[in-house]
């Protein structure tokens, strides 16, 4: 242990130091209380924004999936011309780097009534190899359709705003209009009900069998509105949407010559993504603030101690000690207090982070945020990293107020009462 190391040990750990006259005893609180309050901010900052992120882009990569491919249209209705989808086609997509699996998918504007409502919706038609793991998470009352490849099914899931919004309950049967060149009806089973959140979508659709959309239609098996594709990491998304028109370009459907046209699910919801790029210039605007803040009070506190150790600093000056021997004695003492701040930073946010997590204490507006309560996510990685970004920004902060030592006169020092 160096000298510099156990005399600020001494200081800091002493009873005896802390009895009597301490003028740096509320300044050293408070600077502790700064950078404790400082540290569980910019935690829960970040926990809540890669919560927000992670939440909402789930939502909308798994009601719409990750990579789109349709048919190039200016049509901007859900009346899409359709694209014809082989298994050729399905299986050279699926050796994409970076696909999971890629889906059918079909989609139809229709008009549900009941006795005392009406409501305008979409039926999305998926086939028997869909993968319902989303919506299976979503779902909180029912089950989902039974889907096969033989019949056509007369099961739909519908959200929860729809059934409010028509006073519809699991096992009522669906009177639901698609207008054509002429009215034509289906009668279809609610045997789920789920929510996703994202009201835009909630609102809209009803989720039911592919063949409905065909036959509606009159297209073929392999005729439908466009194919889903899902990736395994999304930081090789803009790559693999690219890799994917590469795969279908200058490539026609064998339907009306419609050539395929590629989107990523941030071209499809640039709004929300955009939204969500902005809450990442929030969150460096928070920890810039933070980081300054607890900076200037830990530098306050340093300044006073050191102005009322000024006897012992004079002490060790006569007797020899260099400059920077005892500014390490400062620095030292810095560490610790520091230290203690970030340990109460730490326990706060976590407090904060599970209260919220478990309980869902602080609730939102939907219809605004997509989310009914304030979404947590902890990563240990970006805790850890913040945690040593805060010690190292905040010691060499402690630097320049250290240098005052230098300008101490051991004789005038040892003087100062």
């Amino acid at each position: 242990m160096s000298l510099a190391h156990f005399i600020a040990k001494r200081i800091h750990f002493n009873p005896a130091s802390k009895q009597g006259k301490n003028v740096s005893k509320p300044a050293v609180r408070i600077a502790t209380i700064g950078i404790a309050l400082g540290l569980a901010v910019m935690l829960i900052s970040i926990a809540v924004v890669t919560g927000f992120k992670n939440e909402i882009s789930r939502k909308v990569f798994g009601f719409g999936s990750h990579i789109q491919i349709t048919a190039l249209t200016n049509n901007q209705t859900y009346e899409l011309p359709p694209i014809t989808v082989t298994d050729s086609l399905l299986n050279s997509l699926r050796t994409v780097p970076n696909i999971t699996y890629a889906e059918k998918y079909g989609i139809k504007p229709a008009i549900i009534k009941t006795n005392n409502q009406f409501q305008g919706v979409v039926l999305k038609g998926v086939d028997s190899h869909y993968n319902w793991d989303f919506f299976a998470n979503s779902l909180i009352e029912g089950d989902l359709p039974v889907i096969t490849d033989s019949t056509t099914c007369n099961q739909v899931i519908i959200s929860e705003t729809l059934a409010n919004s028509l006073q519809l309950t699991v096992g009522q049967k669906l009177l639901t209009y698609f207008i054509q060149n002429n009215v034509r009806v289906r009668q279809f089973n609610v045997v789920g009900i789920y929510r996703t959140g994202l009201i835009e979508f909630d609102k809209s659709f009803i989720v039911g069998d592919i063949k409905h959309v065909q036959q509606l239609n009159q297209w073929t098996d392999n005729q439908v509105s466009g194919i889903e594709l899902k990736v395994n990491e999304l930081d090789l998304l803009e790559e693999t949407g690219y890799n994917v028109y590469q795969q279908t370009a200058y490539t026609y459907s064998d339907t009306n010559n419609n050539p395929y046209y590629t989107r990523t699910a941030m071209e499809l919801q640039p709004q929300i993504f955009s939204w969500l790029a902005l809450l990442d210039t929030n969150i460096v605007v928070i920890l810039t603030l933070m980081m300054i803040v607890s900076g200037f009070t830990m530098t306050s506190g340093l300044l006073i101690l050191i102005l009322e150790k000024s006897q012992l600093i004079g002490t060790l000056k006569s007797m020899g000690a260099d400059n920077w021997t005892i500014r390490k004695i400062f620095l030292y003492q810095s560490a610790y207090l520091i230290g203690k701040g970030m340990l109460w930073g730490n326990a706060i946010a976590l407090v904060l982070c599970l209260a919220q997590y478990y309980g869902g204490i602080i609730a939102l507006d939907p219809t605004i945020y997509f989310v009914d309560t304030v979404p947590i996510e902890l990563s240990l990685t970006a805790w850890l990293l913040l945690n040593a970004g805060v010690a190292f920004i905040t010691l060499c902060m402690m630097l320049l107020p250290s240098h005052i030592i230098a300008k101490i006169s051991p004789a005038k020092a040892m003087k100062f009462d």
